[in-house]
């Protein structure tokens, strides 16, 4: 239990670390061979592709951390339960959407990987580079039925009612560093 724990703390921040880790090396390898005369062929394109993937799970981790950009004009007349209906429907929306993406990327990927197409520099099979968006959409998936657990919680009353922005909580926070 305590490895799916941390998987589930855990996951999108390793494998953002780790995509954002490789593309960076990667490109300085690309820049300093380039500056001593030589180049490498597959460079920019693993560079690309760890960045492609880097979107898709920045996707789930800006969910995780409901982090994501959003007008809040709505948010900000409503108060309380009110506010908090609103996020549940346009949470249900982005899971609606979301599941979409997840069954029309697999779709894509797995027609790719049965073609057999390989990307060019790499000899990589383009569906695994595909699977990025029903990957990232899945683990958004994951996130958001997550969020919509607390939310719907918060609304029978189980949990305290957390419904504020960013916006409110930083002036909650200077109100209480001025105290």
């Amino acid at each position: 239990m305590n490895i799916v724990r941390a998987i589930d703390r855990r996951l999108e921040e390793v494998l953002l670390v780790l995509f954002s880790s490789i593309m960076v090396s990667v490109i300085f390898l690309q820049v300093v061979m380039r500056v001593s005369g030589n180049s490498l062929s597959w460079s920019e394109e693993l560079a690309r592709y760890c960045f492609i993937w880097l979107v898709y799970i920045g996707i789930s981790y800006g969910v995780k951390k409901q982090r994501h950009i959003k007008v809040d004009v709505g948010l900000m007349l409503l108060k309380g339960k009110g506010k908090l209906a609103l996020a549940i429907i346009a949470n249900l929306l982005f899971l609606v959407f979301s599941l979409y993406v997840v069954v029309k990327g697999y779709g894509i990927a797995s027609q790719l990987l049965s073609f057999g197409q390989q990307s060019p520099a790499l000899h990589i099979p383009m569906g695994l580079v595909y699977l990025a968006t029903p990957i990232g959409f899945g683990l958004t998936t994951i996130r958001l039925i997550q969020n919509l657990y607390k939310q719907f919680n918060m609304m029978i009353g189980k949990q305290p009612l957390d419904v504020e922005n960013e916006r409110e909580q930083l002036h909650s926070q200077e109100g209480e560093d001025q105290s």
